[in-house]
């Protein structure tokens, strides 16, 4: 294990017990938009996350949901991409369908990430090149070749506003939170894929991308675009993650939903 390894998987795993002091329990909330509140534990918990990766590397660069950015990452060769909680409405709702998502880019590429649902101890990580674990267990993609049986995840409000169920057999969509979190799942095989037609950022996706590709699984834009990471601005129109079985057939699906 190398140090910048072992140094995201203890820090991930000191921001989720953070995140889970508070689960399930008041505290303040306010609102970015529509969709996304934001809790007295989404900046504890990035506070923890920049103290321990950032005091250990401050060479490197930083990019987080919680933290404002600015131009000094896209001069760093290596940065450090989080999501102190990710799914915080169903952290807030008290389901246990939250991850913590911290992801090391080098050169635009993802190096290695974990995504840490502590209210299920689930650690899954990957190392480039190196496979994806959940819990230290190699993990990997279903092997379902039939969109017509395969299960799908799709966010909540997804689901309900943009007609999942109308598209895909209703029994086999099922909705959650957490993108970073439907991703790691589709990495271990519990899922065959997922999609967001709606704008993810790199801190949403990009440690749960790594996962999908080193479990055997394919990512890319619902327009089958390849997806860079640390870009100036550092947003995706839409993020299609599957089996890779499955990955053409739902790029045809999906097409009226493709980015132009």
């Amino acid at each position: 294990m190398s140090p910048d390894h072992e140094l995201l998987l203890r820090a991930v795993r000191e921001a989720g017990a953070c995140a889970l002091k508070r689960f399930q329990k008041e505290q303040k909330v306010w609102r970015k938009s529509k969709y996304h509140p934001v809790c007295e534990a989404d900046i504890e918990t990035n506070a923890v996350l920049h103290d321990r990766l950032m005091g250990e590397r401050p060479d490197y660069g930083w990019l987080s949901e919680e933290s404002e950015d600015n131009s000094k990452r896209l001069t760093c060769r290596r940065v450090w991409v989080v999501d102190p909680i990710d799914g915080t409405n169903s952290y807030l709702k008290g389901l246990p369908e939250f991850a913590v998502s911290v992801a090391l880019i080098e050169d635009g590429a993802a190096l290695m990430g974990a995504v840490f649902n502590p209210a299920r101890e689930e650690l899954f990580e990957a190392v480039k090149g190196g496979g994806a674990r959940l819990n230290g267990d190699s993990i990997a993609v279903s092997a379902c070749t039939e969109v017509a049986a395969m299960k799908i995840l799709a966010s909540r409000s997804e689901h309900r506003e943009a007609g999942w169920p109308e598209r895909f057999q209703t029994d086999n969509v099922h909705a959650m939170s957490s993108i970073a979190y439907k991703l790691a799942l589709v990495s271990d095989g519990r899922f065959d894929a997922t999609a967001s037609a709606w704008p993810k950022a790199d801190w949403d996706i990009c440690a749960g991308c790594l996962l999908v590709e080193e479990a055997g699984g394919a990512i890319s834009s619902i327009a089958g675009r390849e997806l860079g990471f640390n870009q100036e601005r550092p947003l995706h129109p839409t993020c299609l993650a599957s089996n890779g079985h499955l990955h053409q057939a739902l790029i045809a699906e999906l097409s009226d939903w493709a980015e132009k």
